[in-house]
């Protein structure tokens, strides 16, 4: 087993080096034959890793306990579902699953790009097989999943494993990683084209729409990831929170955020040919800041709940980001000419405005990130002292800047292109902003005080009732003219340019997520040592603990309390925070307990038993609106996939250019 996995890996290392090189030389050498085989070669790669990635499984499900790896991150009693968790669990795991995945989209992208990108598809395929050896590298020579237990000379294999870490079992954490990873790898694709369009200076921007389509996907990859990384926190970690400002969890934000930037400045390139530089500087830093977050959860550079331990890749991912940060620069430097904008800003108050603002907050913000995470490693450097940042500063940077990003969400997309007229700006915005003030006075009349949420909720106001509107009009000229009812218009206005009104729910999902965002401000927290009986109070809210009840199964022994809840002296349901030790790790966590409403979640926790006295203590939270994220995340997705799809687009006017042409000439040639 450990050899053919060994094997496996040595083969696809050494089949994506030879890709690379021959589509290089082929390329150079215009030898059609050395290009076909380097593609050829790209789908022998993905059959090699595909294979080691079914061996290691393999060796996951039948408890071979030879390997270093299956022993530290499985067990006999592992359930089933967990066992696929256990591929990524673990840092050799990992890198296999992130190189199958990347070689997965290597062998989609040259099968699918071979003739529409017949000029640069070699260069595609020598960059991406640049980075995919990179990574089996690592595999086959510096972090092997196929390493036995040796004892001297003798295979030591253990009777049992160690176990998958508690907090990776849980439905969503078979869920989260994968999600996380497709978005990850998947923007070496955008990446790959990018550069090639660059070495070949290719006229026009056909290879934008490509590059367009696969940030599209990697993006809600990406996005689909953070979020449900984001669900798991907070129905796992038991904190009663969704986003902590963590080093990982900011590096899978980095690249989301410059990604997004990139799908708003690209219509710039494709309406008006402008910003070209700033756009490949978008898909490149995308990608780097793919690799730098890589390397940031498996170099033990930063401390993290979702990081892997200390381990010797470090060195080598440096160089290697290094090297293809150097590659990126000198390649744009180099064809800036190449670059050159074919339209200037005319206006301010502009849709190319709007975009160049969006552009600069989004940046703002990714630059933001990136220094708090990493302050503590740079503090270290230069002072010797880590000194941490903690969310308040997050919270205190970027939070202004989400409110600003909220406004261009809404005001954006109405403006026109080159100049907006003051009529335009009133028929568009003046009963928006009015209903969203009057909204204002009334919420701070009920005695919402807080900045940040009054100006979130009137925001959020704003920008729903504007991409409201729009979808209103648009669907009232279509039911007018056709005679339909208002919903199937509306359907039929989205399918029209599924581009602009997928864009739109997009940013109604936004809209969506931030109303539960400005929840958070009104949170309420309790926590105290319990016997049965006692009563916790917290707000309008009443917790009663019923009784304590112990569960065991081969899994973990679980401890069960039983609380009643009450909301003004009425009963309304009865939760069972529970507290987990899992038999193999030894290691213990927390499920709590939590009753979901749209308004708000009560949520409590079993945190254990005191250290005197042996009392249950019981952690209770009230989290107003979180639903509202969970509600606007499935929004996200589903107008993402709307945009994906392709629009309904009438071809009569073409055609008939083409027939007129051909009459006209055959009116010659009969003369």
């Amino acid at each position: 087993m450990e050899n053919l996995g060994y094997l496996t890996v040595l083969l696809g290392f050494c089949l994506s080096v030879y890709a690379a090189l021959a589509a290089l030389v082929g390329k150079w050498r215009r030898n059609a034959f050395l290009e076909l085989s380097a593609q050829r070669a790209v789908a022998a790669m993905w059959v090699m890793v595909t294979s080691a990635t079914v061996l290691l499984l393999y060796a996951i499900f039948t408890d071979d306990f030879r390997l270093s790896y299956v022993s530290s991150r499985s067990n006999v009693d592992l359930p089933g579902f967990y066992k696929f968790a256990a591929l990524w669990g673990g840092q050799e795991g990992s890198l296999l699953f992130w190189s199958w995945i990347l070689a997965t989209y290597s062998f989609i992208a040259v099968y699918l790009g071979r003739r529409a990108h017949r000029d640069m598809i070699s260069y595609v395929v020598a960059i991406m097989m640049s980075v995919q050896a990179f990574f089996l590298m690592l595999i086959a020579f510096v972090v092997s999943p196929f390493q036995v237990l040796m004892s001297g000379s003798q295979i030591t294999p253990m009777a049992d494993g160690n176990g998958l870490n508690p907090l990776l079992q849980h439905p969503l954490m078979a869920i989260h990683p994968p999600m996380l990873y497709l978005g990850y790898v998947g923007f070496a694709v955008p990446f790959a084209f990018a550069m090639a369009s660059l070495i070949t200076r290719q006229p026009g921007d056909r290879w934008i729409h490509t590059t367009r389509v696969w940030t599209m996907v990697t993006w809600l990859f990406q996005a689909c990831g953070i979020l449900l990384g984001a669900r798991w926190s907070y129905d796992v970690l038991g904190w009663g929170g969704y986003w902590a400002w963590d080093p990982v969890e900011n590096a899978s934000l980095l690249p989301w955020i410059t990604a997004t930037a990139f799908l708003h400045s690209v219509m710039m390139q494709e309406k008006k040919g402008m910003m070209k530089v700033w756009n490949v500087v978008l898909v490149s830093a995308t990608f780097l800041l793919c690799i730098f977050g890589t390397m940031l959860t498996r170099t033990g550079m930063v401390s993290s709940v979702h990081a892997f331990a200390q381990s010797p890749i470090g060195p080598y991912f440096n160089v290697y980001l290094t090297a293809m940060t150097a590659f990126a620069v000198f390649l744009i430097l180099s064809r800036l000419d190449y670059l050159k904008s074919e339209n200037e800003l005319d206006s301010v108050v502009s849709r190319e405005s709007s975009f160049l603002f969006n552009n600069v907050i989004l940046l703002a913000s990714c630059f933001a990130v990136l220094w708090g995470t990493m302050f503590p490693v740079i503090s270290e450097a230069f002072t010797n002292e880590k000194i941490s940042v903690g969310a308040p500063f997050f919270n205190r940077v970027n939070i202004p800047i989400a409110l600003v990003l909220l406004l261009l969400t809404g005001v954006g997309p109405l403006f026109a292109w080159r100049r907006t007229s003051v009529e335009s700006l009133r028929r568009n915005f003046l009963w928006p902003a009015a209903i969203s003030v009057v909204l204002g006075v009334v919420l701070f009349a009920l005695g919402i005080t807080h900045f940040y949420a009054l100006m979130c909720f009137i925001l959020c106001a704003f920008v729903g009732i504007t991409i409201a509107v729009e979808f209103y009009r648009g669907a009232r000229v279509i039911q007018q003219k056709q005679g339909m009812w208002l919903g199937r218009a509306m359907v039929e206005l989205t399918h029209r340019n599924t581009r602009r009104y997928g864009g739109y729910l997009v940013h109604m999902a936004v809209v969506v997520m931030f109303i539960g965002f400005a929840g958070s401000a009104f949170n309420e927290e309790t926590q105290a040592e319990m016997n049965v009986g006692d009563k916790l109070p917290l707000g309008r809210y009443e917790f009663e603990l019923k009784e304590l009840t112990e569960d065991n199964n081969p899994n973990y022994f679980s401890g069960v309390a039983v609380i009643d809840v009450y909301r003004d002296g009425q009963f309304l349901e009865t939760l069972k925070p529970e507290r987990r030790q899992y038999h193999a790790s030894r290691q213990d966590t927390g499920i709590p307990a939590i009753r979901a409403r749209l308004k708000e979640d009560v949520y409590i926790v079993f945190a254990g038993l005191a250290t005197e006295g042996q009392r249950p203590v019981i952690g209770a939270y009230i989290k107003p609106l979180v639903n509202w994220i969970w509600i606007g995340a499935w929004m996200l997705v589903m107008g993402t996939l709307i945009a994906l799809i392709p629009s309904k687009i009438k071809r009569i006017a073409p055609r008939t250019r083409v027939i007129a042409t051909a009459r006209k000439r055959h009116e010659v040639f009969a003369k």
